[in-house]
């Protein structure tokens, strides 16, 4: 008799979880406080009639480059991603910006004198991209299976973001943009590790975009919602789970929700 588990918020990570066990087939039932499943993956009417804005997340370069998200074809269940002419552009208050472009050679042109130090930081993460998702788009390996590229890409990661872009860029322009970057973290950028958040992203323009799924970021949530069900899964909202003791017998429960929330 297969196990039986629950999953509580349906969030892109709670449907991926429940996904994983379904595969594994244990029967798999989400519980989603929302009318609507998604969590920040959400898309809605939220201003003028006939309008529909992403609730959080609109633009998923990781999601575009997730291995998972790569092995379960979410294009058979509508999925569409959307690519600007450039991943993205940093704004200056003169009314200019600088342009990251998808081909790593043409934004080292855009940078001028910092060019050929932006192709170095970078290089070694775009040209081995699926290797570099494979090992940082999943839970810690130890060892890694790609111990050079990891050691290549840690020596830098693990600085602070405003201290390597100070070594690393003369130009205040590139200064900038990897500060953006790495501003994706919520951190202070003075802080260890933030140089992680601006190479990942940075290489992951280069490699595969910064794309918008069409439709809004509930397509994401419709594919895996497709997936799921394929499966045999299914998705109960506007069912707020206040305890996991109010859950019926099961074997596993697993929680996609805030730290606070789990608390509670």
């Amino acid at each position: 008799m297969a196990g039986r588990a629950y999953v509580v918020g349906s969030g892109p990570n709670g449907l991926s979880a429940a996904i994983v066990l379904a595969q594994a087939g244990l029967a798999v039932q989400v519980y989603e406080a929302q009318e609507i499943p998604g969590g920040a993956a959400r898309t809605m009417p939220l201003t003028l009639p006939g309008f529909l804005h992403d609730f959080g997340s609109a633009v998923h370069p990781l999601a575009a480059a997730s291995p998972f998200f790569q092995s379960l074809a979410l294009e058979r269940h509508g999925l569409e991603w959307i690519h600007s002419p450039a991943p993205l552009a940093h704004p200056f208050d003169d009314g200019t910006a600088v342009l990251l472009q998808r081909d790593l050679s043409a934004t080292a042109g855009e940078l001028a004198a910092d060019g050929e130090a932006w192709r170095a930081l970078l290089r070694p993460l775009v040209e081995s991209w699926p290797a570099f998702a494979d090992e940082v788009l999943r839970p810690p390996r130890i060892p890694p299976r790609h111990p050079l590229l990891m050691a290549r890409f840690g020596r830098h990661a693990v600085r602070p973001a405003l201290s390597l872009a100070r070594r690393a860029f003369r130009r205040p322009r590139t200064q900038a943009l990897f500060a953006g970057l790495a501003a994706h973290s919520n951190l202070s950028l003075r802080e260890p590790l933030t140089s992680a958040f601006a190479l990942l992203l940075a290489a992951a323009g280069h490699a595969v975009g910064w794309p918008v799924p069409r439709g809004g970021a509930q397509s994401i949530t419709d594919a895996l919602l497709g997936v799921l069900r394929g499966l045999g899964g299914t998705v109960q909202t506007s069912s707020r789970v206040a305890r996991l003791a109010e859950l019926p017998p099961h074997d596993l429960s697993i929680c996609d929700v805030t730290p606070r929330q789990l608390l509670q």
